[in-house]
């Protein structure tokens, strides 16, 4: 008998999920990504003389920008989760999935944003980044920026989840790619707004002190009085975001080293958000839908995949090549509608698809991995499968990236 309610719900889910379906939303949802993710570039190439004259700011990006990706990214896999296995009800209290979920989402953005500002500025002395920000103006900068760009992308997030619901929306095909470029979008321009505090010494000291205290308050009012899901989703996801949030500021170390490069080729510059946006939305998507099945009971999390993990597989990476191309394309447009300097829209085609490619791999590497190894191992892997695969796919896309830039000979 539960074979055959396995089976029929395997045709339900595959009704749903049909391949021709599953291609126009991702497909759709990535290209919406890159439009964002290029814009938010396109701030950060604007924002050239602020990143010129505070090094060790543009270290700080990847890490703040994955961050919201991290934390909303997982917050949509699980509510996508939850509307998946028939748990979802769409309402703001406390004790709902909902809510519970928000709650988790402002503390976690405090806290990591805080975590992430004092781990910046000690890898800042580490690999020799001379920093003219203080520990103070690394935390503010981060946990203001962070907040400003995280009730956006949180509202988008709980409005993806309320569309998924209304017109049939499969949330592991456009939350990440959505999450992430949004936080592209809007994370950079909250952080260059942030910098705009950078020597206002009093004003920034009194305000880290109080940033931390409201993060510390938050902690112990979720430790005292939190119900226990909410604790467990804190509890969870702080560990793995700071590895994350690490593993994105050796993301941040490698572009801040490449700055002056960076700088001199703008569209380049432009490029890099949507790449490594890209890069970790293609992880992002296969994870989820690895999560779902594992949770639904479709696949049995097995170190070789199955005929079903493969067919996702297979999917994620045929939209690949055109989405790395599209990344190329706008970057080139941008620049020049911007009037910023351009190698041309074939050299970018070639860093965007070989840098692409080698992400690519790692993309089905980590994201299969990390997710199979989560749920065998009793974890939620909608908790610990995205952040650990898009910040690892940060360091890899920017790597890869980098390696292409000089492989193409563009700078």
């Amino acid at each position: 008998m539960l074979l055959v309610l396995r089976r029929r719900r395997g045709k339900k889910e595959r009704s749903t999920w049909g391949p021709s379906g599953d291609a126009r939303q991702r497909f759709a949802a990535l290209s919406l990504g890159v439009i964002a993710a290029t814009f938010g570039g396109l701030v950060l190439a604007s924002a050239d003389q602020t990143l010129a004259n505070l090094p060790g700011l543009l270290m700080l990006i990847p890490g703040a920008i994955a961050l919201r990706g991290n934390i909303f990214g997982a917050m949509g896999s699980r509510l996508g989760t939850s509307v998946h296995t028939g748990t979802f009800r769409l309402n703001f209290r406390r004790d709902g999935v909902v809510g519970q979920n928000l709650l988790a989402a402002v503390v976690l953005s405090f806290a990591l944003s805080v975590a992430l500002a004092v781990m910046g500025r000690g890898a800042a002395n580490i690999f020799g980044v001379a920093p003219t920000l203080s520990l103070a103006d690394f935390i503010v900068v981060s946990t203001v920026g962070g907040v400003l760009a995280s009730v956006l992308v949180g509202a988008v997030t709980v409005a993806l989840v309320a569309g998924s619901v209304r017109f049939g929306w499969d949330l592991d095909n456009v939350t990440s790619p959505l999450v992430t470029a949004l936080g592209d979008l809007i994370t950079v321009p909250a952080l260059v707004l942030a910098a705009g505090l950078i020597g206002m010494t009093t004003l920034v000291n009194t305000l880290a002190v109080v940033l931390v205290f409201v993060t510390v308050l938050g902690l112990l009012a979720v430790a005292k009085f939190g119900q226990v899901e909410l604790k467990l989703m804190v509890s969870q996801s702080a560990s793995i975001l700071l590895l994350a949030a690490f593993i994105d500021l050796l993301a941040g170390v490698t572009v801040e080293k490449r700055l002056d490069e960076l700088l001199s080729v703008k569209a380049v510059l432009i490029m890099l958000p949507a790449f490594l946006a890209t890069a970790g939305a293609l992880g992002g998507i296969l994870s989820s839908r690895l999560s779902t099945q594992f949770h639904l009971g479709l696949d049995d999390a097995s170190p070789i995949p199955s005929r079903a993990s493969l067919r996702d597989i297979r999917s994620v990476v045929a939209l690949a090549a055109p989405i790395f191309v599209a990344v190329a394309v706008a970057a080139h447009v941008l620049a020049s509608l911007a009037s910023q300097t351009s190698p041309g829209l074939g050299q970018l085609m070639l860093v965007a698809l070989l840098g692409g490619g080698l992400a690519t791999v790692l993309v089905v590497l980590v994201a299969y991995y990390t997710t199979m190894s989560a749920f065998r191992f009793g974890l939620d892997p909608d908790t610990f499968g995205i952040p650990m695969v898009t910040s690892t796919l940060d360091l890899v896309g920017a790597s890869a990236l980098i390696l292409a830039i000089g492989v193409v000979g563009v700078v």
